[in-house]
């Protein structure tokens, strides 16, 4: 029995009880749905995606919700879904397929179909319904899309609308107090807040939880093992997926330390490509580049593009993405780290926690339709985090994990502001220091400094 949460709220805006009961068969149980169960106990916190895919029900015919296993794409799809499917699971619609696709779609709208990519060929089908029906909030679609399955995408134009998600941010998990939106700083609001404090023990066991719904209540031992199993099935199972090409799972597990080990970096291919060969053999840069292309198809890697922008210098703009994985707890599991391990690092896990604030940071920033880059010039200059909004709206962020770390970082941001050609681009509206402690405050050179642990939407 699985009991999903509808509609009463309970707990000021975030937490909601079940008030209805579907049958699940117990022997389809996955691990990452066991550890859903074990540790949601029927509750369901409230994600940014839920207006999000409420608002594309109201544009389009169907819905795509994509991102990483175990991320909550399911479960925030049945919070609004009046009937739903599981092609994965479902024995009786897995053959229905087979013999009347047509008869799969039937039911209250909007149906849910998960993990659709079992049958690709459904995808046109619920086109084809999409068109016939003439209405919006027809369908929501969850699952990966493989490369094959991605060319049939573009026929869904005008018809679908997706949506990205990725795990839960720590205002999602409550663990950020909410005092500081991201919305009204770049509007130019000024930022205030209490003291937000955290030890490294309690910062760590952050990064290796996570923002996976199913490590709710859970402790950082757990999560370790959890992040481990993922880790795992994702190098011995789910990467032949894609191409149907069989890979190495002993050199994809490499490449992930790999790229755990150069989190939040530029680090090339020819540099991974050395780490994930080992001793034993040699691996070229195309076959990394492919590695990597099926990681981000996962939604495991999520790399970081560079901004692309009118500076006033002759400087070049370097082109390089930064490394990142869509949580930056799968860095630590790719590396068998704990809590003790991650606190006697303090440079590497300086590393994760700028990988945690561009996590949240995007999830922040996508709720208003922003995106989220980095910055670095032939001259070495860096800013962390730029975030752009479709009207051309910008901010420029540098993460530092102590307050005491601002004033270099406010004197970057300042030097980079001067950069910029602003009679083109307009002026940043807000240069702000992210940090793991302090307060949240608005300095006398008007550089905002914010804590993680304030910060939302």
């Amino acid at each position: 029995m699985r009991e999903w949460v509808k509609t009463r709220d309970v707990q000021a805006h975030r937490l909601f009880l079940s008030t209805e009961t579907y049958i699940f068969p117990v022997e389809k149980l996955t691990f990452s749905r066991l550890m859903y169960y074990a540790f949601y106990m029927g509750n369901y916190l409230k994600r940014f995606a839920d207006t999000a895919l409420q608002d594309r029900l109201k544009e389009s015919g169907a819905v795509l919700i994509q991102g990483p296993k175990s991320c909550g794409k399911t479960e925030t799809a049945v919070q609004t879904a009046k009937s739903l499917i599981r092609l994965d699971t479902d024995v009786e619609m897995r053959d229905l397929m087979e013999f009347n696709p047509n008869a799969v779609l039937a039911g209250p709208a909007p149906r849910l179909i998960d993990e659709w990519q079992e049958y690709p060929q459904i995808w046109n089908f619920v086109r084809r319904e999409v068109d016939d029906r003439k209405k919006k909030g027809q369908f929501i679609l969850t699952g990966s899309a493989n490369p094959e399955e991605r060319a049939k995408l573009h026929s869904g134009a005008g018809r679908f609308s997706i949506i990205k998600m990725r795990p839960m941010s720590l205002f999602e998990k409550g663990w950020s107090s909410g005092e500081v939106s991201l919305a009204k700083l770049m509007k130019g609001g000024v930022p205030g807040s209490g003291q937000a404090d955290f030890s490294l023990e309690s910062l760590a066991e952050k990064i290796i939880i996570g923002g996976w719904p199913g490590l709710i209540g859970a402790g950082g031992k757990a999560a370790s093992r959890f992040m481990q199993d993922y880790i795992a099935l994702i190098a011995e199972v789910d990467i032949s997926r894609f191409g149907g090409k069989k890979r190495d799972p002993q050199k994809l597990l490499r490449l992930m330390q790999s790229l755990a080990r150069n989190i939040s970096t530029e680090a090339s291919l020819s540099s991974l490509a050395k780490d994930t060969g080992g001793h034993q053999a040699q691996i070229t840069d195309d076959t990394v580049a492919e590695y990597l292309e099926a990681l981000e198809r996962l939604m495991v890697v999520e790399h970081l593009p560079a901004w692309n922008t009118h500076i006033r210098s002759a400087d070049t703009l370097r082109k390089a993405p930064k490394r990142h994985f869509t949580d930056p707890s799968l860095a630590a599991g790719s590396l068998g780290l704990n809590v003790g391990k991650l606190i006697k690092d303090i440079n590497y896990l300086g590393y994760l926690f700028e990988s945690l604030v561009i996590r949240d940071l995007r999830i922040y920033a996508e709720a208003h339709d922003g995106k989220v880059y980095h910055y670095r010039d032939s001259r070495d200059m860096e800013v962390d985090a730029i975030i752009e909004y479709p009207d051309g709206t910008w901010a420029a962020f540098e993460v530092k994990m102590g307050f005491s770390a601002q004033n270099e970082a406010a004197e970057n941001l300042l030097a980079f502001a001067r950069k910029v050609n602003q009679e083109k681009m307009g002026p940043p509206a807000a240069l702000t220091v992210i940090t793991g402690n302090g307060f949240a405050c608005r300095r006398k050179d008007r550089i905002n400094v914010v804590p993680l642990l304030v910060l939302t939407a």
